[in-house]
């Protein structure tokens, strides 16, 4: 065969058992999730910014990172809601290179996933703890959810999953939001049909059960560009993307009409330092237009300490080693504007 036994994992229920959550810890994050769902169904008015790493690549830095950020927080707190970016799964287009910190929990050395999903339980439940930040991470592969599902307040599945049968299903047990990506080719009906499919009820086989989920109305579009078959970047983020989207929702009649605009990826053409030009735009949409405003909840932008980024080993502490970030001096004075034009 093919495929080759290395080690036999934790179960989920073992993982929680051995890494218990704190009671203050879970309502803290009950508050906060209370305070996210307020903004996707429309009692609340605030702007979600999902902002962090490309991926959680060091826990110093991460938390560094978050240290700053739930500063910020603090003194925008009446227009901004923060969920810091911490992603522990890298989808990579070929395969290969750094898949996160669940498959290293350190980049320099070999794979180690019992130990890569204690590392990322440990990251997750500090953030939540020390700073009252639960996270959004990236749902990669549905079989680990379980292990994270009591930390997490915000899931995106990528644009390469976005038409995967088990992602969808799985995120349809969810009851916090999750953000399904427009597909690489930029088909908005693939994301239109896998919210469609997030936001109903399933039966199916998950992690050795049979389950029935109850469907997430918190199921919504991420926009985040696409690149055409020359392998050109083409963006979606500009006030006649947000219209046709805005257009689809009434079409397929769903619950909770969202976007979250990604500034980064291939609305960029991954300059990272072109983020702070496209949420500028996206919030002259949101002016401009009252049906836009209601529709477009957040923005997600990449960023760490240090801008751009490097080579796994060169060691520039708070640099991304995967995709370009907006470095912190930047991102602080970009929430700061946001905060003021909302």
């Amino acid at each position: 065969m093919g495929m080759h036994k290395i080690a036999k994992m934790p179960s989920p229920e073992e993982l929680k058992e051995e890494m218990p959550l704190s009671e203050e810890a879970k309502q803290i994050k009950a508050a906060r999730d209370k305070e996210i769902r307020d903004v996707f169904t429309g009692a609340s008015d605030k702007f979600l910014v999902i902002i962090g790493p490309c991926s959680a690549d060091n826990e110093t830095a991460v938390m560094d990172y978050l240290g700053r950020l739930a500063r910020v927080q603090k003194d925008l707190a009446d227009k901004l809601l923060i969920i810091p970016r911490i992603y522990t799964n890298k989808p990579r287009t070929t395969g290969d290179g750094y898949k996160g910190m669940v498959h290293q929990p350190d980049p320099e050395k070999a794979p180690d996933m019992a130990s890569g999903l204690r590392s990322v339980r440990k990251l997750h439940m500090e953030a939540l703890e020390e700073f009252h930040m639960p996270a959004a991470d990236e749902m990669l592969y549905p079989g680990n959810w379980p292990y994270m599902e009591d930390l997490l307040s915000y899931v995106a599945v990528g644009a390469r999953s976005v038409e995967n049968q088990q992602h969808r299903l799985t995120v349809s047990g969810f009851d916090i939001p999750a953000g399904m990506k427009n597909p690489t080719g930029g088909d908005l009906t693939v994301m239109m049909n896998s919210i469609t499919a997030g936001q109903h009820q399933h039966d199916f086989i998950a992690n050795g059960y049979e389950v029935k989920t109850d469907g997430n109305p918190l199921t919504h579009a991420i926009l985040r560009g696409s690149v055409n078959r020359h392998g050109n970047n083409i963006p979606n983020y500009h006030y006649e993307d947000l219209t046709r989207v805005a257009y689809m929702y009434e079409k397929f009649q769903l619950k909770n009409p969202a976007v979250i605009v990604d500034a980064n990826h291939s609305n960029s053409g991954k300059q990272w330092d072109q983020q702070p030009r496209i949420v500028q735009e996206v919030l002259h949409s949101r002016s401009f237009l009252p049906e836009i405003k209601s529709l477009v909840k957040g923005i997600m932008i990449e960023s760490y300490i240090e801008d751009g980024n490097q080579s796994i080993g060169n060691g520039v502490y708070g640099q991304s080693i995967t995709d370009p970030c907006l470095g912190w001096d930047k991102s602080a004075a970009l929430l700061y504007r946001m905060a003021d034009y909302i």
